[in-house]
């Protein structure tokens, strides 16, 4: 039991910090902002029309597969670090690791999900 108490100092110290730098934020605030902190404000020009404005949903598309070929080399740096001590059965399973993502990109490209219109 005695190999957890730095963990537990250390949760409380984590718990501690945030908890601090937040009370007197919050005792201090205005109570009642005026009606010019509701603005919506872009770099000291009012804004014209609405702020929410909807995007293609190619943008989120191409931010999820940059997020799936940045995982990828992710897993791919330590796999080709220690690749002469892991043996013959990782380097099958990052065969197989790399087949299911080229199927991946193949089926987005002929979708058309990779061609910017």
């Amino acid at each position: 039991m005695g190999e957890f108490v730095g963990l537990g100092i250390y949760l409380v110290v984590a718990l501690f910090f945030p908890v601090m730098a937040l009370v007197p934020a919050f005792l201090l605030q205005p109570k009642q902002p005026s009606p010019e902190k509701y603005i919506p404000y872009e770099c000291g020009v009012d804004s014209v029309g609405s702020p929410y404005v909807r995007f293609r949903a190619g943008y989120f598309l191409y931010a999820l597969l940059f997020i799936l070929f940045d995982i990828e080399t992710v897993f791919l740096y330590p796999w080709a670090v220690a690749f002469h001590t892991v043996g013959a059965f990782a380097f099958v399973e990052m065969i197989i690791f790399v087949f299911i993502l080229i199927l991946g990109l193949a089926y987005a490209w002929r979708k058309g999900d990779l061609s910017w219109n």
